[in-house]
């Protein structure tokens, strides 16, 4: 019987399909050093992997630092000011601006939406004169060297689909996030360590929206390619160290033997998730040594720790996870991503996003001249920005040093860096009430395209076939922001 189950499975339809798919098969042609299906082992001393289609544009970027901003930062209080709006607070914000547009279930039943001005200053900074909060000194000090696009909008109102789309570029989860498919296409420049990169911190804010391992998953394509997130507590990564009793040597011995079992049975079954299961233990088993000398940040220069600021010393804070990037960058990551939670501020909103600033300004901007003054800003793209902005009308009651601001999906800023990205811009205009875009118009699918356009990808040519259809990170959409091209 046992014979006759195993004969069953090895031509049961699954795992048929799975042994007629070349792509599926990339990990282990990628682990062996074989040229097959397009896929290249090797295309130059610094990078391992990837698909020689790629890439297939000018080179303006080599890697990605993505801040990711989690619960959506208001625009208003930090970069679209409209002191104009004074002359009408608490009046209802007229149905000529709203023109209907759906509301959350959180305000949707209020029976007033009084317009809130930001109660922050602004002020301009740098030879491009960007206005920027006073809650951003330290961002102030990089300005120049940064492009405020204050015209993103995107398609979701809630965190949970909004969160995903910007990874995904789906509001539906089970797609591959960004760095996965960066990952895929480009492959990485350090064997050592992965090709995609999460850190995460949780700020002095609200904290109550959840982030969930799939935001950097790899979706339909080989799991090889899913964001490896470093813990913030104990060993950056589980099972990082050997237990008692076993050396390195054993250790290689044990994994040997394993990785000829895995061979058999890739061979009688051809799963490729096989063949990445063999590739993932080689690259734990080197982590084991990567993974502790990039996480030792005791020989930083002093200078650059007081940079970041106190908290740098910290493992886990927004600072500490700034400055790893730094050095994951450095040693040839290609996409490292921080999630930084806090940011939904559906009341009390100026005490609490004083308190994110105060997480996040200094060590943002840091990283900036970090990665500028070791001669890499113009190799890295930094990204600054969450899955949407908030109202210019109060969630709940209205004072004059109180309010709170709802999901707001029309418009809101991110801010970009660094490699292929035109410095000291403002690009993109919202209406009075920073309510609707009203010049230059930035989709999430556009900005993903600039992004893999910059890394030298076209992102119509990028796509994986799965389930029939060939899939790829802007579904049919997104064309590439020009505007903000240096």
């Amino acid at each position: 019987m046992d014979q006759i189950q195993a004969l069953q499975d090895r031509i049961n339809r699954r795992v048929f399909l799975k042994r007629g798919s070349g792509l599926g098969l990339a990990a282990l042609f990628s682990l062996l050093g074989v040229d097959a299906i397009g896929e290249t082992p090797r295309l130059d001393g610094r990078r391992y992997g990837g698909l020689k289609a790629f890439p297939s544009l000018p080179v303006k970027t080599k890697r990605v630092i993505y801040l990711f901003q989690s619960g959506g930062p208001s625009q208003m209080e930090l970069f679209d000011p409209k002191p104009d709006l004074e002359k009408h607070r608490a009046e209802e914000l007229p149905d000529s601006i709203r023109n209907g547009q759906r509301l959350t279930g959180m305000t949707s039943g209020q029976a007033k939406f009084p317009v809130a001005p930001n109660i922050f200053k602004y002020a301009q900074h740098g030879q491009a004169g960007i206005w920027l909060s006073e809650l951003l000194p330290h961002l102030g000090e990089v300005a120049d060297e940064c492009c405020f696009v204050h015209s993103m909008f995107t398609e979701a109102i809630n965190h949970d689909p909004a969160v995903t789309f910007f990874q995904t570029g789906s509001q539906i989860a089970g797609r591959p996030s960004i760095g996965s498919w960066l990952s895929y296409g480009l492959g990485t420049e350090n064997r050592d360590l992965p090709a995609y990169t999460v850190l995460t911190s949780v700020g002095a804010g609200r904290s109550d929206q959840p982030l969930y391992d799939r935001l950097w998953g790899s979706g339909f394509v080989p799991t090889q390619h899913q964001g490896v997130k470093l813990r913030n507590s104990g060993d950056p990564v589980v099972y990082l160290s050997d237990p008692d009793g076993v050396d390195r040597t054993s250790r290689r011995s044990m994994l040997n033997d394993l990785a000829a079992l895995n061979k058999i049975e890739l061979s009688s079954a051809g799963d490729p998730e096989i063949s990445t299961r063999i590739s993932q233990y080689e690259l734990a088993f080197r982590m084991q040594t990567s993974v502790p000398e990039l996480t030792d940040i005791s020989k930083e220069p002093s200078s650059v720790l007081e940079m970041y600021g106190p908290d740098v010393k910290h493992p886990g804070t927004y600072a500490y996870n700034c400055l790893l990037a730094r050095r994951l960058s450095e040693r040839g990551v290609r996409f490292v991503q921080l999630f930084h939670m806090g940011w939904d501020q559906h009341g009390s909103l100026p005490r609490d996003i004083k308190s994110q600033c105060r997480d996040t300004d200094q060590a943002s901007a840091a990283l900036v001249k970090d990665l500028k003054q070791r001669g890499l800003l113009d190799e890295t793209m930094v990204v600054w920005g969450g899955e949407f902005g908030r109202t210019v009308y109060s969630q709940g009651d209205l004072t004059a040093t109180n309010y709170g601001r709802d999901h707001h999906p029309r418009c809101f800023t991110v801010w970009m860096a660094g490699g292929g990205i035109k410095r000291g811009l403002t690009y993109g205009k919202t209406d009075d009430y920073s309510y609707n875009i009203t010049e230059n118009p930035v989709s999430v699918h556009d900005l993903h395209a600039t992004m893999l356009y910059l890394m030298g990808i076209d992102h119509t040519r990028l796509t994986y076939r799965y389930q029939g259809r060939d899939f790829r990170l802007t579904d049919v959409f997104g064309d590439v922001v020009k505007g903000i091209l240096a």
